[in-house]
């Protein structure tokens, strides 16, 4: 391959390998990118059974009346029996409520002593972020810029109790995927989350060390990998049920245990990346955080500066690889490419690293479509540059046929019925010898010009030049109804047409040329002919023989047949027999030469 056209790949590559990546840093791909991420990554797994949701449910409701009602007694007296048996005792009992504010005394001073009296209860804190409406790429979210305020609970549950806060963090496509680790409050202090205390509580019981959580260090946030779909932590335990007795203490033996909000009107729920379709209630979402958190089942976020980098080299290597490339192997590369590109994304998944799932592949198909494309229109265009010079060459006629067929590429040929006319300029060398050899090739130019536009129009296939002699056949490769009629047209419109060159000629140089022009039909063998590197559509036979004798013996400006022809043509040409005056090499004695004189329509 050349430098040149090396270069000029190399420069397409880097130039599309740019637009691509740029393109894809938008974000453009945002939306459609986490969609497709969340179907291949995020799986329902079987649980192992260790974390419990007990939820404030319709049955409650209808039980206890509606929640705003409910006295703290209710969550006291819930965590009095889940641990009077101490044997029996929950790990960690995270309530997923704010109990902001005093009410009663009493209510009060009970809650307060239940969440303190056995050292595993969470209670839960929140903060309000200054929130403002963003809009990107057509999606609009909400942007947090700063906490506002923080709800924590009053002050006798706050000295005895353990707090953690219960805030999520939504996606710029209002789905969960990230959680928030911690919260650096206004006044300095860092509050940990509801779901890491909970963990924190649950691995102190069980006398396990505690995993690093590989957070953000920019917003704290960390990439919540999900094990259970809305419903999978929710057995069916109902608070009412707890607090009436009717739920069996020893079944949240060493575990965690939720409480929350388990029905549509106490709207806390929210859409995960584990299904777009259903909502999932708080409670259950940081079921899945905590057990993410003991499983130690983190995913590492590869930054996107790395990934737009590999990106580069992929598409870049693609589009260089593609250039002017086969369909089938850019086929194959491309399916290759896309599909080791999703596998890829799924294993780095599996072993704790998340990658862009669509990037590649989106931009891989982009190439491929493109390249096709633009190796089509390529390829098409060169076609048609190399189809346009090669009729410089050959005759239109053989260029066609030979790109109608590739069999026709082969040596051989057939026995046809042709017409074959000679013509040759007359006068010629005597000419060249006063002019420059420029003109001489100019003038040489023009006469063959001249031949050629005549055989064209006339629906012959010009055949070769020999020096100053011209080679026509008719008949082949296309079959031409009046082919015979066509050939002498053909030689009667080049001596026509010639009178004008030569008066030209005789104004500027005083010499002048003719044409000396035979014709002959017959049968001939036609077609490729030579050799396999090198081949020429022509035909060969006595036919062109007697032709090429004809041309040889006819002075400058007449035209010679043979009987064959003017018998063909009979009432249709002007024709004066020369009887056996001219003796024609090879030919026997009494072959009729005529000489033509008009033809009969004119």
């Amino acid at each position: 391959m050349r430098k040149k056209e090396i270069w000029k790949r190399f420069c397409f590559a880097f130039l599309i390998a740019c637009i691509l990546t740029g393109i894809t840093a938008t974000g453009i791909f945002y939306k459609v990118d986490n969609t497709f991420s969340d179907m291949l990554y995020q799986r329902e797994q079987a649980l192992d059974g260790n974390i419990f949701v007990i939820g404030i449910d319709a049955k409650s409701l209808e039980k206890l009346g509606p929640y705003s009602t409910w006295s703290r007694e209710y969550m006291a007296k819930a965590i009095e029996i889940l641990n009077q048996v101490e044997e029996y005792r929950p790990a960690a009992i995270g309530i997923d409520i704010l109990y902001t504010g005093e009410t009663t005394k009493k209510e009060d001073i009970a809650l307060a002593k239940s969440a303190s009296k056995y050292n595993n209860v969470v209670m839960a804190t929140a903060v309000n972020f200054a929130s403002q409406l963003e809009k990107e790429n057509e999606i609009v979210y909400v942007k947090n810029d700063g906490v506002q305020s923080y709800e924590e609970p009053y002050e006798a549950l706050k000295k005895n109790s353990i707090q953690g806060h219960i805030n999520f963090m939504y996606d710029k496509d209002g789905i969960i995927r990230h959680l928030i680790h911690s919260i650096d409050l206004p006044n300095g202090e860092s509050v940990d989350s509801f779901d890491y205390e909970l963990y924190r509580l649950y691995a102190k019981a069980h006398q396990l060390e505690l995993n690093t959580v590989p957070y953000n260090e920019e917003d704290h946030t960390w990439y919540l990998s999900f094990r259970g779909n809305p419903g999978a932590y929710y057995d069916g335990f109902s608070f009412s049920d707890l607090i009436d007795g009717n739920l069996s203490p020893e079944v949240f033996a060493g575990s965690i245990v939720l409480i929350g909000a388990y029905a549509p009107g106490l709207m806390d729920y929210a859409t995960t990346a584990i299904d777009h379709s259903q909502f999932m209630y708080g409670v259950e979402i940081h079921a899945n955080a905590v057990d993410a958190l003991i499983r130690n089942d983190f995913k590492q976020e590869i930054p996107n500066w790395i990934q737009l980098c590999l990106l580069f080299l992929i598409c870049f290597s693609l589009v260089f690889f593609f250039y002017n490339q086969r369909v089938l192997m850019s086929t194959i590369i491309w399916i290759v490419v896309t599909i080791g590109a999703i596998v890829s994304s799924y294993v780095m998944y599996q072993i704790g690293y998340l990658l862009h799932l669509i990037w590649i592949p989106v931009s891989v198909t982009i190439i491929y479509i493109s390249m096709i494309a633009r190796n089509y229109v390529a390829e098409t265009i060169e076609k048609n540059r190399v189809m346009n010079t090669f009729k410089h060459y050959v005759a239109p006629e053989i260029v066609n046929k030979i790109l109608e067929s590739e069999e026709d590429l082969e040596l051989g040929g057939k026995m046809t019925d042709i017409a074959v006319l000679f013509v040759d300029i007359r006068g010629f060398t005597p000419m060249s010898e006063v002019v420059s050899p420029l003109e001489v090739v100019e003038i040489l130019n023009r006469y063959l010009d001249l031949t050629s536009r005549c055989i064209l129009r006339n629906k012959g296939t010009l055949d070769k030049f020999v020096g100053d002699a011209t080679m026509a056949i008719f008949n082949a490769p296309i079959k031409q109804e009046d082919y015979i009629y066509q050939a002498v047209k053909t030689a009667w419109d080049m001596v026509k047409e010639s009178h004008a060159l030569n008066q030209e000629l005789i104004e500027k140089y005083g010499r002048t040329v003719g044409f000396g022009i035979g014709i002959h039909c017959g049968q001939a063998v036609v077609g490729n002919i030579g050799a396999k590197i090198r081949m020429d559509y022509t035909a060969i036979g006595d036919t062109v023989n007697t032709a090429a004798r004809l041309e040889s013996n006819a002075p400058a400006g007449q035209i010679l047949i043979s009987r064959a022809v003017a018998d063909q043509l009979e009432g249709r040409i002007k024709v004066t027999s020369l009887g056996n005056t001219i003796q024609l090499k090879g030919k026997a004695e009494g072959f009729e030469v005529l000489r033509l004189e008009g033809l009969m329509e004119e």
